[in-house]
């Protein structure tokens, strides 16, 4: 009797309907169709973007938007002038920052951020990748999708400000042997070397060559993690 009578007071009415009048019902349907129009209205002011070419402060006026767009539709006690006048001050700063970003360098590189360099000649670039923000499985995906089954294939990858990546690659005869990114290529580093060839490290992607024994600390990066290299050509 216990269990169903908390059932009950989990599925009673204010459960599903809340503490409005079902009068309010209609009201929210003329708050939600208002607000749709003046968000309409507000992404047309805004500009047409696609949603990754949104900056982090483009993100940041949709969301803010948003819920001021939000309250009002279902909240009786917020008024319809209140979010039009959020809107108006979110859009007015927007437009404002937008001219600042035009005349200045510097806020437009804090604002928007710049390209980073990820992968050059095959390896990775550490210290001009300072953000950290895409993680390694990530790259190799994306890598994957255009057909890079290795990183010696690839002459510069670079982390655009709208967060896709640009690839160049090398030209066939002129790949090197670099680290298989393929799943599972990484998963067993070497803790003995086998034969004489191209290594490279896990971490970097620095390929050296290796003779038979202890593989040692990478000379790039000092790590000790290392898997064969492969010199597979790209498949176009």
């Amino acid at each position: 009797m216990s269990s169903l009578f908390i059932l009950a007071e989990i599925f009673d009415e204010p459960f599903f309907i809340g503490k409005e009048d079902w009068k309010f019902a209609w009201e929210i349907l003329v708050r939600t169709a208002i607000m749709f129009l003046i968000i309409i209205i507000g992404v047309k002011i805004l500009g047409r973007r696609g949603i990754k070419q949104l900056s982090i402060f483009e993100l940041v006026v949709i969301i803010g938007l948003g819920s001021a767009a939000g309250d009002p539709m279902f909240y009786s006690e917020v008024g319809i002038l209140a979010a039009v006048l959020v809107f108006t001050v979110v859009v007015l700063l927007y437009r404002l920052l937008t001219y600042l970003v035009e005349r200045f360098d510097f806020i437009e590189n804090f604002m928007e951020g710049r390209p980073e360099i990820l992968i050059r000649d095959g390896s990775f670039v550490f210290k001009e990748n300072t953000s950290k923000d895409l993680g390694t499985e990530e790259l190799f995906a994306a890598l994957r999708i255009e057909r890079v089954s290795q990183l010696g294939q690839v002459r510069m990858a670079i982390e655009e400000i709208n967060g896709d990546i640009s690839i160049f690659f090398f030209e066939n005869e002129k790949i090197k042997s670099g680290l298989p990114i393929l799943p599972g290529d990484c998963d067993h580093p070497l803790k003995f070397i086998p034969e004489e060839a191209d290594y490279s490290c896990i971490f970097c992607g620095n390929t050296e060559f290796k003779s038979i024994g202890n593989p040692g600390k990478c000379l790039v990066c000092h790590r000790d993690k290392w898997v064969k290299s492969s010199h597979e050509t790209r498949v176009s």
